[in-house]
């Protein structure tokens, strides 16, 4: 059996059904009900539905043996995973967005309102500017209309919410998109199926 963690919601369905084409399907996982774990009645594939940021989390501590988790919250958290395979799903952006017609004040340190503080100051430092993060969970978009913050560094898809809230991009961090991880110590031992599972996603991307 090889235990995969999905991320909840559309990109999770999505990966589901790639899974489901190459022979990893189990029937559970498409009926209405609040189960959170899914096996298979052949035994071969055990899903486990978890919160995206949650994923990488799973792989790495050998909960799953992989999993499905977006490029930015790798970038973000740095698990001690592997890296197997972009899947071209979920795509979007991580980038630096602020109110129309900001102007920079670069004698002061940028105010940044962010649930990426990691991405953040690493790109920052990178333009030896100085910062101050405001980490936020919430809507992004509040924070400099309400004037706690200057910019802020978030996902960006079709940039439809940043309109309506008067912004647009400032700058552009990375792209992102969901990527198959494995366990370090799991790959070893089920290394045969797993580079099969990649070999077969491979294929369908």
């Amino acid at each position: 059996m090889i235990n995969i963690a999905l991320p909840k919601g559309r990109l999770g369905d999505k990966v589901y059904k790639l899974f489901a084409q190459i022979g990893y399907d189990c029937t559970s996982m498409t009926e209405d009900n609040r189960k959170l774990v899914f096996k298979s009645p052949s035994g071969n594939v055990s899903y486990l539905l978890v919160k995206p940021p949650d994923v990488a989390v799973y792989v790495e501590h050998g909960a799953a043996d992989i999993g499905v988790v977006g490029k930015d919250t790798l970038m973000e958290t740095e698990p001690d995973i592997y890296e197997l395979l972009d899947l071209k799903l979920g795509k979007c952006r991580v980038a630096v967005a602020a109110p129309n017609g900001w102007v920079e004040d670069m004698s002061m340190p940028l105010r940044v309102a962010t649930k990426y503080p990691n991405i953040a100051q690493k790109y920052f430092a990178g333009l030896n500017r100085e910062i101050e993060i405001i980490k936020f969970n919430g809507s992004m978009e509040l924070a400099p209309l309400l004037g706690l913050s200057d910019v802020i560094v978030d996902i960006v898809e079709t940039g439809t919410t940043l309109k309506e809230n008067n912004m647009s991009v400032f700058a552009e961090v990375a792209l992102s998109s969901a990527r198959l991880i494995a366990n370090k110590s799991g790959y070893q031992f089920k290394k045969d199926m797993i580079d099969e599972i990649v070999s077969k996603l491979g294929r369908k991307i």
